[in-house]
C-alpha cells in the first residue's frame, strides 16, 4: 500500500465533541485525511427513544460509507455506540466500527478510594451496556451514574465562545462527588467526548481534585492498530471535510471546524 491507495477515516458524533477524538487521531495517523461528521440535525442523542435512534443511524451509515469509502468508522459518540454499535457492525459487516464507551474498565484500575462517578448523558447511563462494564471491570468499586440532561449543549455553547453560569455547570457536575467512610470520589469517566472540552472549568468547579478521565487517546490508539500503515508515507497537508446532517452550520460552527482545519461540506 503507498500514499495514493490510503482511504480516508471517518469519524462520527452526534454534534461537535467527537472532535475530542479528531485531534488525538490525527497525531496517531498523520498520513490519513479525515471526514468529520456531525449529525446536528439530529443532537442531542440522549433523549431519543432507542428505536428511533438506531434508525436513524443505521440509515446515515449507509449513505456516508457509500459516498465515502472510510478505511473505518470512529463512532466518537458514547450513546451512540452503546446503542447501536452491534447493529452497525450486523448491517455493514464489511466496515470496521471503532467504538467509544465509558472507560470504566481503566478507572476502576486506577482509583485508590473505590468510588468511581461516571459522567454521561441519560442514554448513556440508561445502556445495559454500561452496567454491563460496571459488573464486568468494576464490581470491586462503587460506581455512581451521572445522567445530565444538559451538558451537552453546555459544551457545544463552550467551544464555541460562549459564557458559561458557573452555578449552572456546578448543578450538573455536583452528583459525581461523594464522601463515604471517610473516603471521597477520585475518579470522574466523562463519558460523553464532549465533555473533555469542559475539563478545565470542572477541575475549577469541583469540590476536590480527581482524576478526569477522557477516552479520546485510548480510542485513537485502538482505531490506529486497525489501520494499515502505507509505505513511504508523508504526512498530509489540506483541511479535511466536515458534514453537518443540518446542512445549516452557524458562523461559530463554520469557524470552530476551521480552526480544527476541517471545511464545513454538503453530505
Amino acid at each position: 500500500m503507498t500514499t495514493t491507495d490510503v482511504k480516508p477515516i471517518l469519524v462520527f458524533d452526534s454534534g461537535i465533541g467527537g472532535l475530542t477524538v479528531l485531534r488525538e487521531a490525527r497525531v496517531l495517523m498523520p498520513e490519513r485525511h479525515f471526514i468529520y461528521v456531525a449529525d446536528d440535525a439530529g443532537f442531542p442523542y440522549g433523549g431519543w427513544e432507542e428505536g428511533a435512534l438506531k434508525e436513524r443511524v443505521i440509515g446515515l451509515f449507509g449513505d456516508l460509507i457509500a459516498s465515502h469509502d472510510p478505511e473505518i468508522c470512529i463512532i466518537a459518540c458514547n450513546t451512540a455506540f452503546t446503542l447501536v454499535g452491534a447493529d452497525l457492525r450486523a448491517a455493514y459487516p464489511e466496515m470496521t466500527f471503532v467504538g467509544t464507551v465509558p472507560a470504566i474498565k481503566p478507572a476502576a484500575e486506577r482509583t485508590r478510594s473505590g468510588l468511581v462517578s461516571v459522567l454521561a448523558t441519560p442514554g448513556t447511563v440508561k445502556r445495559a451496556y454500561t452496567r454491563d462494564l460496571i459488573q464486568s471491570f468494576a464490581a470491586q468499586c462503587h460506581v455512581r451514574l451521572v445522567g445530565s440532561e444538559n451538558l451537552a449543549r453546555m459544551a457545544e455553547v463552550y467551544i464555541r465562545g460562549e459564557v458559561l453560569d458557573d452555578e449552572a455547570v456546578l448543578t450538573e457536575i455536583s452528583p459525581c462527588f461523594i464522601e463515604m467512610d471517610g473516603k471521597k470520589t477520585d475518579i470522574v469517566v466523562l463519558a460523553c467526548t464532549h465533555y473533555p472540552f469542559m475539563a478545565n472549568v470542572f477541575r475549577r468547579l469541583a469540590p476536590w481534585p480527581v482524576d478526569w478521565l477522557d477516552p479520546a487517546e485510548a480510542i485513537a490508539r485502538r482505531a490506529r492498530s486497525l489501520v494499515p500503515l502505507p509505505s513511504g508515507f508523508v504526512p498530509l497537508n489540506g483541511e479535511d471535510p466536515a458534514i453537518f446532517t443540518s446542512g445549516r452550520p452557524d458562523f461559530a460552527t463554520r469557524r470552530l471546524m476551521q480552526g480544527f482545519g476541517l471545511t464545513v461540506r454538503r453530505a
